[in-house]
């Protein structure tokens, strides 16, 4: 789901989590499940975004984590932690994968009026991975751009670069870290 030619139309309800002291939400369209951790198999070479994989009701899915692309300090998962099971529609095929949360809060739905798309300065994150900013509980919520997150870091879709020292055109992007 991509908002950032319209971010008001997203109208729906959404699940806020948390995510390196962060609030962000998902459309509830996009979720099928909120599990706790479980066993994490690592894939050798594998990008910093992709955590490793997981088995979801004997599915191997993609576990990712968005501190990568929306350059965030990384950290391990505490009590709290959850992973979110999303249906996403990548490359015009319908795909199950996995975000790491550290919590995940409630299903809400922020009025469209609240919604409006990421300033173009004052955020530390790229602007191409945000598809809005809304209010919620008195605070700023952030709805990632999940597709175009998992076009550029899962898929291997090319990007303009964001930052200084980001990959030619035609190459997979690589995240800074933090």
């Amino acid at each position: 789901m991509t908002l950032n030619s319209d971010p008001r139309a997203l109208d729906g309800d959404l699940v806020t989590f948390h995510l390196a002291g962060e609030t962000l939400a998902v459309p509830t369209a996009q979720l099928r499940e909120v599990l706790e951790p479980g066993a994490m198999t690592r894939v050798p070479g594998a990008p910093n975004f992709v955590a490793g994989l997981i088995n979801v009701r004997g599915a191997v899915v993609p576990l990712a984590d968005l501190r990568v692309p929306l350059r965030m300090p990384r950290a391990t998962g505490g009590i709290a932690a959850r992973v979110l099971v999303l249906d996403l529609d990548l490359e015009d095929q319908r795909s199950i994968v996995g975000i790491l949360a550290d919590s995940v809060h409630e299903v809400t739905r922020i009025p469209p009026e609240s919604i409006e798309r990421i300033p173009p300065v004052g955020s530390r994150w790229p602007p191409r991975y945000v598809a809005a900013v809304g209010r919620w509980s008195g605070r700023f919520v952030t709805i990632p751009d999940l597709s175009t997150i998992f076009g550029d870091f899962l898929i291997g879709r090319t990007a303009q670069p964001e930052r200084p020292g980001a990959t030619s055109a035609g190459s997979t992007p690589q995240p800074e870290h933090a």
